[in-house]
């Protein structure tokens, strides 16, 4: 027997009329390329993404379309992400930080029709313009005409202004309903091994995510908070963040291109932010400049970090310094992109400090809606208990089944479970710890030992900026770990204190064999260490003579 509810699909533009309706003076800020402050709210938000709908449409843009974009997160780029979604077309946002042959790929990989584009990626798209030209018909640069950059594309290409494009569009537009599961956005992975693959979310799996990550027990999204992402739009929908915020009505604000330390604590201030999220090279440098400046967080209470692990020390300091809770989360391209989220639990509250922040470095707790489980070699299910590690699997609704272009359910195993790449253990509480991706993991001797955890115990050194542990082939051990690190500015490192400071922490045999100085690392085009890069470079140090 069927329930007897009313059937009604989950759109995304039901996101964006539900803030326009209910929470329609909310307000949106963005920060400008001038460094201004451009403020409206979400009925204007609402009302200009239908007008940009019709804009779309007199650009030929139509089901299925995708509509790629290259921005910052600003106003414009908001009304792209409802927009193209809400006339049943596709969001694909690409990351500008990749490589020029690795963009262009994408967009030709995704078919994109019409690229919309922030001034400051004008250079790159004159650079890429004749590699896309045989799918992209159109070039919007996202600006007013006054701002209006040098673009030199190739024939049978059309550069056109944003501003002037809603100027001559109207806002008569409906937001027509349909499945729930049809494509609404596209993001590729950052392609650190191979080229990127595209993931296709669903208008269904975004609306359960957004419900997912406003939980209490998650980031606590209200219509009282003022949440500032930091990550970008570009990476992961700005880990679901744009649609939280409409979803409960909070004030958004959106912080551009601007995201040095001096900015982001003016921002923050001026704007009364609440929350705020990114990744940890981003605290970071906030943190460098709340201390050399004096400056103080006047609201923000709470700090989301995520896309690698946050070493101790910034959990410490905004804690004991600033009053401010730094929180990790975990997620990745495929999970659209939240699957954990380190809330305490009751047993948490009565933590001591120090044990406080030896917990808050797990990833943890499965957000409800998907689950997860660790598994050895053979696949059989480890125990949660905080000791055992293996391979972390994932499933849920909002989990990719396949990669864009692929046969639906191919990344998935014969149960249905997404291999996620990365060596984690979960505790007796449900928190999961990743200890290391799957071709990071060193195996010596037999036995397994994490570079995540070696690394944030070198990054604990006062003279270490960042560090980086790679597993080399060893003649006895098959692989050791190699330390690799570089001094925080005016510094010297001395490689005996670095290892020093591993005692009583690790087993003695987890010990780095060695600890190389370096003036920097490699990274990704989202900020990650490339191991790929690291491991290539000094697999051989140990065999070396």
């Amino acid at each position: 027997m069927l329930g007897l509810m009313q059937s009604h699909s989950l759109m995304i533009s039901a996101i964006l009329t539900h803030a326009a309706r209910h929470h329609g003076t909310g307000e949106v800020i963005s920060r400008t390329h001038e460094n201004t402050a451009h403020r409206y709210t979400w009925a204007d938000v609402e009302c200009r993404s239908r007008r940009l709908v019709r804009a779309l449409q007199r650009l030929g843009v139509g089901r299925e379309d995708r509509v790629g974009t290259l921005a910052w997160n600003g106003y414009r780029h908001l009304e792209v992400y409802y927009a193209a979604p809400g006339m049943e077309a596709i969001c694909h946002t690409i990351n500008p930080r990749l490589h020029p042959d690795d963009i262009a790929y994408i967009i030709n990989h995704a078919q994109d029709k019409v690229l919309f584009v922030d001034v400051t990626f004008a250079p790159l798209v004159s650079l890429i313009a004749p590699k896309i030209a045989d799918c992209v018909k159109t070039v919007v640069i996202l600006a007013d005409p006054a701002a209006m950059p040098e673009v030199t594309l190739a024939p049978g290409m059309t550069l056109a202004c944003y501003e002037q494009l809603m100027d001559a569009a109207d806002e008569d537009y409906a937001w027509p309903t349909f499945d729930e599961n049809t494509a609404s956005a596209l993001c590729y992975t950052s392609g650190t091994t191979g080229r990127p693959k595209g993931v296709l979310y669903s208008h269904r799996s975004t609306w359960l995510h957004a419900y997912a990550i406003a939980l209490p027990d998650v980031l606590d999204i209200r219509s009282t908070s003022r949440v500032l992402p930091v990550v970008p739009m570009f990476h992961v929908n700005a880990w679901g963040i744009p649609y939280a915020a409409a979803l409960t009505g909070s004030a958004l604000v959106l912080p551009g291109r601007h995201l040095d330390g001096a900015s982001m604590a003016n921002l923050l201030n001026t704007e009364r932010v609440t929350f705020t999220s990114g990744v940890p090279t981003v605290w970071l440098g906030l943190l460098q400049h709340l201390r050399a400046s004096g400056e103080r967080l006047e609201t923000v209470t709470r700090i989301m970090t995520g896309g690698s692990a946050a070493p101790p020390l910034l959990i410490e300091a905004f804690r004991d310094e600033y009053g401010v809770q730094v929180e990790h989360g975990w997620g990745m391209t495929e999970l659209s992109p939240v699957g954990t989220f380190n809330a305490p639990k009751l047993p948490q509250l009565s933590l001591s400090d120090a044990e406080a922040t030896r917990h808050m470095l797990k990833q943890g707790r499965i957000l409800p809606g998907i689950d997860m489980k660790i598994v050895d070699g053979e696949g059989k299910e480890l125990p949660w208990d905080g000791v055992a590690f293996g391979d972390l699997k994932v499933r849920g609704p909002w989990i990719a089944s396949a990669y864009y272009g692929d046969q639906p359910g191919s990344a998935l195993d014969q149960d249905g479970w997404f291999a996620t790449g990365d060596v984690a253990t979960i505790d007796p509480d449900g928190f999961m710890e990743i200890t290391d991706r799957s071709k990071d993991v060193i195996k010596s001797g037999g036995e397994w030992i994490s570079s995540i955890t070696l690394e944030n115990i070198a990054v604990s050194h006062p003279d270490v900026a960042e560090a980086a542990v790679v597993a080399a082939t060893h003649p006895k051990w098959d692989e050791r770990p190699l330390l690799l690190v570089v001094p925080r500015p005016g510094r010297t490192v001395d490689p005996a204190s670095v290892l020093a400071i591993y005692e009583g922490k690790v087993a003695k045999w987890w010990l780095p064999d060695e600890v190389i100085v370096v003036p920097d690392l490699p990274h990704t085009a989202t900020g990650k260490l490339q191991k790929t890069a690291l491991r290539a470079r000094y697999k051989d140090h140990y065999l070396k003579p």
